[in-house]
């Protein structure tokens, strides 16, 4: 696409990171909003809907500023679809197995993320624009799927319960609607465990995003008579490691709460454990993996652990986050969630800045790539472990929600 359309290092770098997350980042609050308030399947059609008609819309750009814009598309599509899927889990399963539920669903994302993988199969065989077709294709059934099999989402009397109540005469008084929106918001931000929890993810998804838009580049430098291979492994690599680290993380947080003692005030906290071992390992599984002049097998045996180490930490947190604010306010939080990792998105906005200023003074090397990503990565672990810990040893919330989720 690059070479056909016409851009620089520094572009690649805003398009896949900043230019998806400009409306994505204004809409997240909004679209948290909309789950708490609105009807959850409707959103995730609709938003699916908007995301494949912004692929094929990509599929037919003539200029980087038409891109762009199909991009900005998509980012506020997905916006409103993240929300929506996690209070619905949050609903529906069990609160003893709500981290095993939510990483199921981060499963699909790394499944999905192992398919990215193999559209560089597709751009060979078909070039990248039938590429982007045959997704925004796909993207079409498989929402027309879910229109079928997933249930509809009516909300209770209770919604419309929480926003009026009466005067001593009986007659309705309305809450202003937006003192209600930015009370829901004051409320997810006043309790500690969340704000550390928030700044956490930042780094966490920092460094997951700057493996995501720059991995591929550099493999690729690194290893150009292994291309092919390199995307199958790839997409194995993200399928199976991130799947299985995603599951038995999900399963281990769930564990560790039902096995905490009685005396135990936070059981809920024992989750960030898992996400904290994760991260911490991952540091070094990556930085081994960024080494130069090593063999293809070898890199690639360390990308794989440090996937599977990594993967662990996307239910555990959604569990532990959900579980801390409540039901009411889930979807606010969820999108305040998703906010942040937009805001991280200006991580590999930056490597790219800073690549493009080494790529002036030389010829492309991996090495000179390697030197930038691997410790940029490895540090952002790091700190993202300091405060999960920081988040785990946070006074337990007072909250309804906690308490259900305590085991009996």
């Amino acid at each position: 696409m690059n070479v056909d359309i016409g851009f620089s290092e520094a572009q690649y770098g805003l398009l896949a990171s900043v230019a998806f997350t400009s409306l994505f980042a204004f809409a997240s609050l909004g679209a948290g909003v909309a789950a708490d308030r609105s009807n959850r399947k409707t959103l995730t059609i609709a938003s699916a809907l908007t995301w494949s008609v912004a692929t094929l819309g990509t599929a037919v750009s003539q200029s980087y500023p038409q891109v762009v814009a199909c991009r900005i598309l998509m980012g506020l599509a997905c916006a409103f679809s993240t929300p929506a899927a996690f209070t619905l889990i949050r609903d529906r399963a069990p609160p003893t197995r709500n981290a095993l539920a939510s990483s199921f669903y981060g499963t699909g994302v790394a499944v999905a993320s192992a398919l990215s993988s193999l559209s560089i199969l597709l751009d060979n065989q078909l070039g990248w624009r039938n590429a982007y077709s045959v997704v925004g294709v796909y993207g079409i059934v498989a929402l027309a799927v879910t229109a079928v099999l997933l249930e509809d989402d009516p909300k209770d009397s209770t919604s419309s319960q929480n926003a009026t109540s009466t005067d001593a005469t009986g007659d309705r008084l309305t809450e202003n609607p937006t003192s209600s929106i930015w009370n829901d918001v004051k409320e997810v931000f006043s309790t500690r465990r969340v704000q550390l929890i928030l700044i956490a993810s930042l780094f966490r998804f920092s460094s997951g995003l700057m493996i995501g838009v720059w991995s591929g580049p550099y493999f690729r430098v690194a290893f150009a008579d292994n291309q092919s291979e390199y995307a199958v492994a790839q997409a194995v690599i993200s399928a199976v490691g991130a799947s299985l680290s995603g599951l038995a993380g999900g399963a281990t947080a769930d564990w560790l709460v039902a096995n905490a003692s009685p005396d135990t005030k936070d059981p809920i906290g024992r989750r960030l454990w898992v996400v904290i071992a994760g991260s911490m390992l991952a540091s070094p599984a990556w930085y081994f993996a960024m080494q130069p002049g090593q063999s293809f097998e070898g890199a690639m045996a360390w990308l794989a652990a440090e996937y599977v180490v990594a993967e662990c930490w996307f239910g555990p947190t959604i569990s532990t986050l959900q579980s801390t604010v409540g039901p009411k306010i889930g979807g606010i939080a969820q999108g305040t969630f998703t906010l942040t990792g937009a805001t991280a998105n200006i991580a590999p906005s930056v490597l790219g800045f800073l690549y493009s200023q080494t790529l002036e003074a030389s010829d492309v090397s991996g090495a000179q790539l390697s030197s930038l990503l691997a410790p940029a990565v490895s540090t952002c672990y790091l700190i993202s472990a300091v405060f999960f810990s920081f988040a785990a040893r946070s006074p337990p919330p007072s909250s309804p929600a906690v308490e259900k989720s305590k085991p009996s």
